[in-house]
């Protein structure tokens, strides 16, 4: 047994407790159980005491004002070292820094942020048009520096680099605060390790002796073995996410390359046997299942070497193994594949997704490094890269990107129709492209939609460079930087223009949403002339009421993305064409660029409900189509049909990620020929360019049961849009689209 049940209980009540209401976008505002009071405050005490330092923060700069509030929250934070747990924990995870630091800063922004801009940046968010943010949300630290140095060896090696900027004249005011701050930061980190220590060495049972032993060579040095490896991942993640609001979006440089040399050294040795190792990783692996992010903690398995071989090695099927056998969904994993990825592993991986949908992404090498090297990398970079998030790119150790504008496609048909009016917030949002009468052709209303999506493009760009500036001065990456090489030898923050590639993503949402819509458009209202572009308005603003035979017609109409037609085609990929080009490589406000991410997030449903009724047949807040996959139960030509329509789009140039949902009937993959189809329309789509693929194995009969019987299907797991999340867990609007969606499976 990996886990026993009794631990596998207090691991699932450390971070929130099960039995009490809990909302996994929220995450950070619980408590658990497990931490000791006598170890330090609560969060009232915290914030309390935060509140009482402010005086003396706000004459720092901010890289050490930063620093000084998570070192008091380091030092006042509760311990959690427990006999039934392997890892430590931290009690306050609200990022309670924050409200002396970065919140403060963040509103002091706006008076120097431009006004107009400001005011379109209200727009877009209230309308649903642009959703965007300052993002914090997608650091990758170089954990081979961690594993290497440990945080007194990362300390010690920004001290030598400060040293150096002072001999050559180069440490000025600005780089000495960020020299300070790291060095306060990593002090701070290493005194509540030492905290951690003393607690677990005053304990007197099997795990907490163990647990000091960990700590005590965390606190001096690099990790030695796989344990203190898995457990400097831990601290540094929790401490990174929940005190310094960085989110950790890959645990290693490839979990299973980061850990095998430890791994290697520990079976040679004879330190740990293989199922002692399988143990430690159990109680890794829960942290984030417990955790519960609604995004899913990422890491990412496998690679290929310089000489061509894979990374792939016995530490790999391990992981998955024990991914396997404790049934969790969190943390996702996502798979490197290559034409040398082993067929075994191949085989297993398609055979948990068969059996449970398996929080697993196949992520295509070629595809991915063609996309990386589209914005500068080497090849040597792209072949190393990390893969950040739910799929998304970026070069290890020396890339910073964020995500800051979620581009609503089918808002821009939308204000087509009210010449750029939103009449959900009732104000000019779009820019005026004319009135109806006024397009007498589809290339008339066609032109006047790029014309609003170019807008809408342009403006979240300006949004993005506007609120860039301000990034390390809202929140100073300390933590994250030290890691970097490359910003130490800079003295610059590794989150603004401190690295190689400092870049920014714009993604793509509602793609098919926006195609159907205009194909719609296009044979309803001007080929077959069934209806007037004015009555076609009408509908929408009926929500289709009165009008369900016009919306019957078009939804069942196959001119729709996803079945490989010809026409519909043709204009996806100049849709793509012209959303990517106007994006790729511009520069940005921190020294970087533009990526393109043909990706949704959680946009396909919040930015659904600010949109209303749209000509492919969707009624108003319904949810739109996510990722570079088609509208719910409209790929009706089989998977194949879908791969060829996704593939014309060019992914590669969508150099940030490109997403791909599939849904098959679980009769399709039963047995070895089972096997055979999925590593078929893999291989189909990695050999053509594609870059990342995803599975939901489903039958609409079992769908519908597990909503009428929740209680049958506790386990059920659903992969989303980068993630997966329960069944019981979705909304029965989200659960509806599913089961049309598994209606529609050839």
């Amino acid at each position: 047994m990996l886990i026993n049940k009794t631990d596998r209980e207090f691991i699932e009540n450390k971070y929130h407790r099960t039995d009490e209401p809990f909302n996994s976008l929220n995450r950070m505002a619980y408590h658990g159980i497990g931490y000791s009071e006598e170890t330090g405050k609560d969060d009232a005490e915290i914030l309390a005491g935060l509140k009482a330092l402010q005086p003396e923060l706000n004459v720092m700069p901010h890289p050490v004002a930063r620093a000084t509030a998570i070192k008091y929250v380091l030092e006042n934070e509760r311990l959690y070292v427990n006999e039934h747990d392997y890892f430590v924990g931290l009690y306050s995870l609200g990022r309670l820094a924050n409200s002396v630091t970065s919140d403060i800063w963040q509103h002091e922004t706006f008076k120097e942020r431009k006004p107009e801009t400001l005011k379109i940046s209200d727009l877009f968010n209230r309308s649903g048009a642009v959703a965007n943010w300052a993002d914090y949300d997608h650091v990758v630290p170089d954990w081979e520096s961690l594993m290497n140095l440990g945080f007194k060896g990362i300390r010690e090696r920004a001290r030598q680099y400060r040293e150096k900027h002072a001999q050559n004249g180069t440490l000025t005011n600005e780089t000495a605060a960020f020299f300070d701050g790291i060095d306060i930061e990593y002090r701070a980190i290493i005194s509540v390790i030492d905290r951690m220590y003393k607690y677990a060495a005053a304990a007197a049972n099997e795990k907490s002796a163990k647990t000091a032993k960990c700590l005590k060579a965390l606190r001096d040095g690099a990790p030695t073995d796989i344990y203190e490896a898995m457990q400097l991942i831990l601290i540094y993640f929790i401490i990174s996410e929940s005190v310094d609001s960085f989110q950790v979006r890959s645990l290693g440089n490839g979990l299973d390359r980061t850990l095998y040399r430890f791994y290697e050294n520990d079976l040679k040795t004879g330190r740990y046997t293989r199922d002692e190792i399988r143990s430690f990783l159990a109680y890794f692996l829960l942290q984030w299942s417990a955790i519960g992010n609604y995004w899913g903690q990422p890491f990412y398995l496998g690679g290929t070497n310089k000489d061509g071989s894979t990374k792939y090695n016995d530490l790999s099927y391990d992981i998955l193994d024990v991914y396997d056998e404790l049934e969790i969904y969190n943390p996702k994993i996502q798979l490197k594949i290559n034409r040398n990825t082993p067929e075994r592993l191949l085989n297993k991986a398609f055979d948990m997704v068969r059996r449970k949908n398996a929080s697993i992404v196949f992520c295509c090498e070629p595809g991915m490094m063609k996309a990386v090297m589209g914005y500068g990398a080497t090849y040597e970079e792209a072949l190393d890269m990390d893969i950040r998030g739910c799929y998304e790119t970026g070069v290890r150790a020396n890339e910073s990107s964020t995500g800051e504008g979620y581009i609503n496609c089918a808002k821009a048909v939308e204000y087509v129709f009210s010449n750029g009016f939103d009449k959900g917030i009732k104000e000019q949002v779009g820019i005026k492209t004319g009135e109806l009468a006024e397009f007498a052709s589809f290339e008339d209303f066609y032109g006047a939609f790029l014309k609003q999506l170019e807008y809408l493009i342009e403006k979240a760009i300006e949004i993005s460079d506007d609120q860039d500036r301000f990034l390390s001065y809202v929140n100073p990456s300390s933590m994250f930087s030290a890691t970097t090489e490359h910003a130490l030898k800079c003295g610059k923050d590794g989150y603004f223009n401190g690295l190689k590639f400092n870049n920014t993503a714009l993604l793509c949402c509602a793609f098919a949403s926006a195609v159907d819509s205009l194909m719609a458009v296009k044979k309803f209202v001007y080929d077959d002339k069934t209806v007037t572009l004015r009555e076609l308005s009408d509908a929408l603003d009926a929500d289709w009421n009165g009008y369900e035979k016009l919306c019957l017609k078009i939804r069942n109409d196959a001119h729709k993305y996803g079945n490989h037609d010809e026409v519909t085609d043709i204009y996806a990929a100049a849709i793509a064409d012209f959303f990517s080009s106007r994006v790729s490589n511009i520069p940005n406000g921190r020294g970087g660029v533009y990526k393109v991410d043909m990706h949704s997030a959680r946009q396909f449903i919040e930015q659904g409900k600010k949109t209303l009724a749209s000509a492919d047949g969707r009624k108003n807040g319904d949810i739109l189509s996510k990722n570079g996959s088609p509208c719910d139960g409209m790929d009706k030509n089989g998977a194949t049909a879908l791969i060829e329509s996704a593939l014309n789009l060019t992914p590669t140039n969508f150099r940030e990620s490109f997403g791909l949902d599939i849904m098959l009937h679980p009769s399709a993959v039963e047995g070895d020929d089972g096997l055979c189809v999925f590593k078929a329309l893999l291989k189909t789509y990695m050999e053509s360019g594609g870059l990342t693929m995803q599975f939901n194995i489903f039958n609409s009969e079992t769908l519908r049961d597990a909503q009428k019987n929740p209680e049958k299907y506790k386990n059920l797991q659903v992969r989303v849009c980068g993630w997966n999340v329960l069944w019981n867990n979705l909304s029965e609007k989200e659960q509806n689209a599913y089961i049309t969606r598994a209606e529609n499976i050839r």
